[in-house]
């Protein structure tokens, strides 16, 4: 069992259908096991599987008592067609709770979700949250200055999504969103030349919609078993068992320790954090590809 979950963590981001089948033998052997139930579900999520995924990261839950795969269940759900399931999983949750970082990434999902039903001005309003114009950015806040900046183009307004984008990009140095590709698109800048579509085929688009690996930021909360803690696992395991309305958006996406800003945070002057430049130069681990 302890063999299959290390082999999960090696082959989920490059080969996440073997990473699976790796998850699937694990439960065969230990299906008592809550990291075992843990790892099913999140491979199933990157292997695109969104039914298992939901069943198992449920199980998950119900064996732990823990909620942190909550942004993972409401992504599936978005994938499957059911954004109102993604929104009622965001207003049922219990925030205050909840890990900040999980509660980023789940407001980040809901609002992609209000994006699917066309309510983008709610969109927009949900992310106008204290945490998108911190002073101190967190890990999270690449992705939730991307997903803003991405509701506000999609609501059409171009110049603000404009200066979100570059915003997220300020802080994205390791790459994680195409932030600052979008911004060059924006600005009419065209990559020309052979590697255009390497470009495009390398860069992860936040916003094609839910259910993409990488979607969301997920980790385990189990470490997973290293090598030389085999012989105790395979012990272990052979004992276990063979608000529609912009207002009421903006309301509802209180996250925890925090409420949602009655303010614009697009006012440059009034919210930027001090010492940050406007100027193009970031973006649920959220902006998430919503």
């Amino acid at each position: 069992m302890a063999r299959h979950l290390v082999a999960i963590g090696q082959l989920i981001d490059e080969d996440p259908t073997e990473a699976l089948a790796h998850a699937l033998a694990a439960r065969r052997l230990a299906a008592r096991i809550a990291a075992v139930r843990e790892a099913v579900g999140l491979a199933a999520y990157h292997a695109g599987e969104w039914q298992t995924a939901v069943a198992e990261l449920r199980t998950y839950h119900r064996m732990t008592g823990l909620q942190s795969h909550l942004a993972v269940l409401a992504d599936c759900e978005r994938a499957l067609g059911r954004p109102e399931r993604a929104i009622d999983l965001f207003r049922g949750a219990d925030r205050e709770k909840l890990d900040r970082a999980v509660a980023v990434e789940l407001l980040i999902v809901a609002a992609g979700a209000r994006g699917d039903l066309g309510q983008k001005d709610a969109a927009v309003a949900m992310l106008q949250v204290p945490e998108l114009t911190g002073d101190a950015p967190e890990p999270w806040t690449i992705r939730l200055r991307y997903a803003y900046a991405d509701a506000l183009l999609a609501g059409g307004r171009r110049e603000e999504a404009r200066e979100w984008f570059s915003r997220a990009a300020e802080l994205d140095v390791e790459g994680e969103t195409d932030a600052a590709e979008r911004l060059l698109e924006l600005d009419g800048v065209m990559i020309e030349g052979d590697d255009a579509d390497e470009v495009e085929d390398e860069v992860e688009d936040f916003t094609a919609g839910p259910g993409a690996p990488g979607a969301v930021s997920v980790r385990p909360d189990t470490e997973l078993v290293d090598e030389d803690s085999l012989d105790g696992a395979d012990a272990e395991s052979e004992r276990d068992g063979a608000n529609d309305g912009a207002d009421g958006a903006r309301a509802e996406s209180g996250l925890p320790t925090s409420e949602a800003g009655d303010s614009d945070p697009t006012d440059a002057k009034a919210q930027r954090p001090a010492g940050e430049s406007g100027d193009a130069v970031d973006g649920d681990q959220a902006g998430s590809r919503r």
